[in-house]
């Protein structure tokens, strides 16, 4: 993988919850997790120093990726960081959706492409279900995957109850393969929760908003060790 340290970067393009993250992840950090610091940058240089990245996401499929292809090598630091290295990557809500083949907010856009699916409106037949889907919502493990495993071995919470996380969209990101859903949640219908395909990781639910749970999260992925 080259000489990196052990730092997380969530990428800065210009949308997101950056400093939401920021704050959850910087609250984690001790001088025994794997990661020792983290920054908001989408400095190239910074970034191809990091072993781990977080992309948020808030707004449109469409505007987010405006968002990232605007920054000048941006796109193509991701792509060689996470898909020629294979670094640790973790996509939050329209940071997961991004890494579809399309999306079809305000028109169909082509995406990263990095997992097989789309990206559709949250489809419900309850009319007492409204859309966005905003609030607390269970989450059930679909799939296993190296994070998964590695997450339920050190993990601080009881994974076995009941957990629940919480979210704010209107889209959902369709799988081509089950294997891909990791987790899923029901709104009317059962949707993909987060999505996982070797170091890629992606989740719908906000995990900087998500409190005990979701912090939980973020220190099995910022200790996350892919080289083992």
């Amino acid at each position: 993988m080259g000489a990196y340290v052990n730092s997380v970067s969530i990428v800065d393009y210009g949308s997101g919850n950056l400093r939401s993250v920021y704050n959850a992840v910087k609250q984690i950090l001790t001088k025994k997790t794997l990661c020792s610091k983290v920054l908001v940058t989408n400095n190239i240089k910074e970034l191809n120093k990091s072993s781990h990245f977080i992309l948020p996401g808030v707004g449109s499929f469409k505007g987010c990726l405006k968002g990232v292809y605007s920054k000048p090598g941006l796109f193509e630091c991701l792509e060689e960081n996470i898909i020629h290295k294979k670094k640790a990557f973790l996509g939050i809500c329209v940071g997961m959706q991004m890494l579809a083949q399309s999306g079809f907010e305000g028109g169909k856009s082509k995406g990263f492409g990095w997992i097989d699916g789309d990206v559709k409106l949250l489809s419900v037949k309850d009319k007492n279900l409204k859309i966005p889907h905003i609030g607390w919502n269970r989450i059930i493990f679909n799939n296993d995957h190296p994070f998964i495993s590695f997450w339920k071995k050190n993990t601080r919470v009881n994974l076995n109850k009941e957990i629940n996380a919480y979210f704010v969209h209107s889209y959902i990101f369709d799988t081509k393969f089950i294997k891909d859903q990791l987790l899923k949640s029901n709104y009317g219908n059962y949707f993909t929760a987060m999505v996982g395909k070797e170091n890629i990781l992606g989740t719908q639910f906000h995990p900087e908003k998500s409190q005990k749970f979701g912090l939980d999260f973020l220190n099995a992925f910022i200790n996350w060790d892919l080289n083992l």
